[in-house]
């Protein structure tokens, strides 16, 4: 098959930006991703735009990356909107790898940009959440998931939980227990994973947050829903980030040396399953075929960016990604294994936690951070020697998991 790079990348700041749009961040990291190709506008021949918010918050329904992306003077070409859910970044780059492979294009853009912070519009923003699931049984699903291991949450903490959370913390939530009481995997083991990405963000200059944490603090830290402190979970985010993906033959001489390899990459949704089946779970499926596809194994995978909307959910993918056994992810990350420095270190920007989590914008964001890591340009968090880099990006939830996921390894040129 045609070899496949990503000649350019750009991020934009993450956190609550009041004065950004769409149209500016979109602006702001095509651009930057064109500088750090080596090339202009006119080189773009598709383009694929991610964005989950716009519709519900701003109103703009239809057509949102050929109105962001005019605006700034791209226009004529095709342009894809791509919505699947926490997963668009990631699915819209498969589409773009797919179009270059079927010969429609050599170079194409893949751009994610949310606005996600509107603070005179709280209904909405929850709204927003609320659709990440089958709404017309939400309730249902909700009592549901709810019931799972729930006698583990301790008797003066019950009804403590914050007003103001989305449907996808409880969910995380009640699989966290789940996994406590199948695995022994406890809560200061879901704090050292939020305080690792903590520290990894402070070395991070476009992350949301840059204050380390140590344990304590992420157990002393706000509940939100037991076993949940507000330090474990991911928060609301403005930002973009955007990528430049290359035939190989059409990157320029002068980009080679720094362009990164789109090894493989798989896409999936989910299944029914029972919940107590974690080996069975979407996320170890797909990185199961990813690796099929890239041709290589866990063992083989120097640094990882996984979907930690919160603590609980980067010790699934740990286990998921084969990095360690199933039931393992806790003791595994307390032990100091996923941590910069550790035999695999995940989520060397911050993660979702503390790097932030702007939804359409989140997994090519992931890979912004990993091709900045096998280029050898992370500076104070850069993993040594990073060779081969897997991403994975989850979205939505039905029933007892993710609704879809997509896995994508790359690898230094």
């Amino acid at each position: 098959m045609t070899p496949l790079y990503i000649a350019g990348v750009a991020m934009t700041a993450m956190g609550k930006r009041p004065d950004a749009t769409v149209k500016s961040m979109t602006a702001e990291v095509v651009r930057g991703a064109l500088d750090d190709a080596g090339i202009g506008l006119d080189r773009i021949e598709a383009a694929w735009f991610s964005n989950t918010r716009q519709p519900i918050l701003e109103g703009q329904n239809t057509i949102r990356g050929q109105v962001a992306l005019r605006a700034m003077g791209l226009g004529g070409i095709p342009v894809v909107n791509v919505e699947n859910a926490c997963a668009s970044g990631s699915t819209a780059l498969i589409q773009a790898a797919a179009a270059i492979r079927a010969g429609l294009c050599s170079t194409a853009l893949v751009v994610g940009a949310e606005k996600m912070f509107f603070p005179d519009r709280p209904e909405r923003m929850a709204a927003a959440f609320r659709g990440g699931t089958d709404i017309e049984n939400i309730e249902r699903i909700h009592a549901d998931i709810a019931s799972l291991a729930a006698d583990l949450v301790p008797a003066h903490l019950r009804g403590q939980e914050a007003e103001m959370r989305s449907f996808f913390m409880d969910s995380y939530a009640a699989f966290a227990r789940l996994h406590m009481k199948t695995f022994g995997t406890t809560q200061r083991q879901l704090a050292a994973v939020a305080s690792k990405n903590h520290n990894h963000s402070a070395l991070n200059p476009l992350s949301q947050y840059q204050t380390p944490m140590s344990v304590e603090d992420v157990l002393a830290d706000k509940l939100i829903v037991w076993p949940f402190t507000r330090a474990m979970c991911a928060p609301i985010s403005d930002g973009a980030a955007a990528l430049v993906l290359m035939a190989q033959e059409a990157i320029p001489p002068q980009s080679r040396a720094r362009a990164v390899r789109l090894r493989g990459f798989a896409l999936g949704s989910g299944a029914d399953r029972r919940p107590e089946d974690f080996a069975a779970h979407i996320g170890r499926r797909v990185a199961k075929a990813a690796y099929e596809s890239a041709g290589i194994g866990p063992d083989d995978v120097d640094v990882a960016e996984v979907h930690d909307a919160t603590a609980y959910a980067e010790v699934q993918q740990v286990e998921n990604l084969g990095f360690c056994d199933i039931g393992d992810g806790g003791r595994f990350s307390e032990a100091g294994h996923t941590r910069l420095g550790g035999s695999i270190p995940v989520n060397p920007s911050g993660g979702l936690v503390s790097k932030g989590h702007p939804v359409g914008a989140t997994g090519i964001a992931q890979i912004y951070e990993l091709c900045v890591q096998l280029r050898g340009e992370a500076g104070s968090r850069q993993v040594d020697d990073a060779r081969i880099a897997v991403a994975e990006n989850g979205g939505g939830f039905l029933q007892t998991e993710e609704a879809a996921t997509a896995v994508t390894v790359l690898e230094r040129s």
